[in-house]
């Protein structure tokens, strides 16, 4: 897809956002359907566009509107830093402080992660001061894939808008966005939709927010009434649904990869690749648990409904050496993920990783570990 789009930009120059295989004007509505159906949502209510933090941002303009004594947010205590800059920048951005109006929901003492009763009794507790619940579909860190159907709920019903960072859930679990009935969700499209680095991320707005155009929002071009888009009225006329929240047109070259996993995504089936995935991971604890006991620590849930395909380690062994056995996996091939200080994190694909590979990266680790 990518070359044909650079052969179309060689041949047609600028027309080809009209005359290219695949027109560039309407180039991102190509991905609604397949997106769609990954996030368990209406194609009106998901749009390609933007990164992920950016579109936090936009998000948050139209629903972080805090009013005393509704002016929190509540996210979890190891949110992924990128998360927690955006929601601190925009409690200030509002004159607020995050000492004061940031809850950051932490694990038990001696657990690893968080449990769903803890986060609605918390929920519950903050109800009158609760401006909008930030949680993730898939924990970064730990793997655990969050039970968010009830916690949704809950946040509902204490009068708070609900966002969703689906960034490590998109293509790695069953989402069902529209049922679940969230405000608004974010994610990016290089982890587990192999787009690529910088790829262009989506946006999730549920329909019962589409025909709102009295919702406060950052407006651009893109945005605009698709009819009257390039007559240029000084008037922004939203697009219905979530088309509305685009604010400059798609990035080709970066799109054309996502287009590309999609239509594979598509072929394989979201149902195939979890049953595939809960397989692999389950293969690749047992490994670990029998190969590797007092050696390696799992941090992420062993139940599969608690988790996606990654487990997060933590190695038995000083920081700088658990990092040695990360390196020395990488040279070997198997490309895992680092995170200070001291987690490894480890994730079988469904889409291309098989149960030999898996065997190989135990093998290799084991290996490492008692080097």
């Amino acid at each position: 897809m990518l070359e044909q789009e650079l052969a179309d930009w060689r041949r047609l120059g600028v027309m080809g956002h009209h005359d290219a295989m695949r027109p560039w004007i309407p180039y991102h509505e190509r991905a609604a359907p397949a997106l769609a159906e990954l996030a368990g949502a209406l194609e009106s209510e998901v749009v390609a566009m933007n990164s992920l933090t950016v579109n936090l941002h936009l998000m948050m303009v139209s629903f972080f509107r805090p009013e005393a004594p509704r002016n929190k947010i509540l996210i979890e205590s190891s949110a992924f830093p990128s998360d927690r800059y955006a929601v601190v920048s925009q409690l200030e951005y509002h004159g607020l402080d995050a000492a004061q109006n940031l809850i950051e929901m932490q694990p038990r003492a001696g657990e690893r992660t968080l449990r769903t009763e803890d986060l609605i009794e918390r929920i519950e507790r903050e109800r009158s001061h609760l401006a909008l619940v930030l949680l993730p579909g898939v924990q970064y860190l730990t793997g655990q894939s969050l039970d968010l159907e009830p916690l949704i709920a809950a946040a509902r019903r204490a009068g708070a808008a609900v966002g969703l960072d689906l960034a490590h859930a998109i293509g790695n679990t069953m989402l069902r966005l529209h049922d679940w009935n969230p405000d608004f969700a974010v994610w990016c499209s290089y982890k587990y939709l192999n787009a690529g680095p910088g790829a262009v991320g989506g946006c999730f707005v549920h329909e019962r927010h589409g025909r709102n155009f009295k919702l406060p929002r950052f407006a651009g071009w893109w945005g605009h009434n698709k009819a009257d888009r390039f007559l240029y009225d000084p008037n922004f006329d939203p697009i219905e649904g979530a088309q509305g929240w685009q604010i400059s047109n798609p990035p080709i070259l970066s799109t054309a990869p996502l287009l590309a996993s999609l239509e594979i995504f598509r072929r394989a089936g979201m149902p195939a690749l979890r049953k595939k995935s809960i397989a692999l991971t389950g293969y690749l604890q047992q490994l670990i648990e029998q190969r590797l006991p007092g050696l390696v620590e799992i941090i992420t849930p062993g139940a599969p409904e608690q988790r996606g395909c990654q487990l997060s380690l933590r190695i038995a062994r000083p920081a700088a050496a658990a990092k040695r056995c990360q390196e020395q996996l990488t040279a070997a091939g198997v490309i895992g993920d680092w995170r200070e200080p001291d987690v490894l994190r480890l994730a079988p694909i469904p889409l291309y990783n098989s149960f030999a590979d898996v065997f190989a990266a135990v093998d290799i680790l084991a290996s490492a570990l008692r080097a």
